[in-house]
């Protein structure tokens, strides 16, 4: 194969539609019609001498030789559209930009207040955009569509800059009024309720399962190997609906020290120290190669960090 005869925007449309596993999905993605894509995928399939994409009763599925391709195209691409990006100062004091972030509410709770009074004394014009794990995926960081994530995350794509912002204890916050806060100890945090709370990495959430104790994170992983469980009453993916139901139903709410904190001068509340070890989780902040040079974004990287530490 002579690589002076290949047509770049075919690597494009290989990516894109290894990606999607759709032709009219591919052809949205990049703004072109579907017969367009269409014959995109027919150039691709003589280049290659490859079906690329067999439709079957579960859709289009990539062959063994597309899905050899995939990671080696994805990492060809990230590096050319990371080398043409040419240099720009960065005036923050002026500066209009819009900084698109992707954060959980543990994340945003804890840290944005520092970052956000930050930014507006150093660039009053700058905005931010917050999202949510559910709203983006892996994909959209990747491509630069979002400026940054920011949570725990679990596996991470080796292409992407992360940065681990702070690590975290787990604190057990209770309504003052709950009758265990006067002996707490690892028999009364068993024969209480409780309410689950965790969200990491990206994607819409799944049902949980009490059962299920490896998809239940830390704290019943930290349960499980002394041999114990806890009775889950509710289960959420938002720490102030976990710390509202701990004040208003008695429940125990076991969450990072930070968010705990959040309630540390209400006297509706008490915060404890988990009656047993729990191994301590890092928050980190993510980000593409594509942005990694940007001067635009090294200054908010680097404000970030500081707001981080200012926590």
């Amino acid at each position: 194969m002579n690589i002076s005869k290949i047509d770049l925007n075919l690597l494009i449309y290989l990516d894109v539609l290894l990606r999607e596993k759709n032709v009219t999905r591919a052809a949205n993605q990049l703004n072109i019609t579907q017969p367009a894509m269409s014959n995109g995928l027919k150039r691709l399939r003589t280049l290659f001498k490859d079906p690329i994409l067999v439709r079957t009763s579960d859709g289009m599925v990539p062959t063994e030789r597309a899905r050899a391709l995939a990671p080696a195209i994805r990492k060809i691409l990230l590096e050319l559209e990371e080398a043409l990006q040419g240099e720009e100062e960065f005036n923050e004091k002026s500066s209009q930009r819009v900084f698109r972030i992707m954060a959980s509410d543990y994340a945003a709770s804890t840290l944005l207040p520092s970052l956000l009074r930050k930014i507006n004394k150093l660039a009053p014009s700058v905005t931010l955009d917050i999202m949510t794990p559910s709203d983006v995926n892996f994909h959209d960081v990747e491509a630069g569509k979002i400026d940054m994530a920011i949570n725990r995350f679990d596996e991470l794509p080796q292409s992407f800059h992360q940065k681990t912002l702070w690590r975290d204890s787990f604190s057990c916050l209770l309504g003052a009024d709950n009758p265990v806060v006067t002996k707490f100890n690892l028999n009364s945090f068993l024969t209480s309720k409780h309410v689950w709370v965790s969200k990491t990495g990206f994607g819409v959430g799944v049902g949980m399962d009490p059962k299920d104790v490896q998809k239940l994170g830390w704290v019943d992983e930290a349960l499980a190997r002394l041999g114990k469980k806890r009775d889950i009453k509710v289960f959420t993916r938002n720490y102030h609906v976990a710390m509202q139901l701990a004040f208003e139903d008695d429940l125990i709410a076991t969450l990072p020290t930070k968010a705990a904190l959040l309630h540390k001068n209400d006297s509706l509340y008490t915060i404890v120290k988990p009656p047993f070890e729990i191994p301590d989780i890092e928050l980190k902040m993510i980000w593409s190669p594509l942005l990694h040079h940007d001067a635009s974004h090294i200054w908010f990287r680097q404000l970030v960090s500081e707001a981080a530490a200012e926590n």
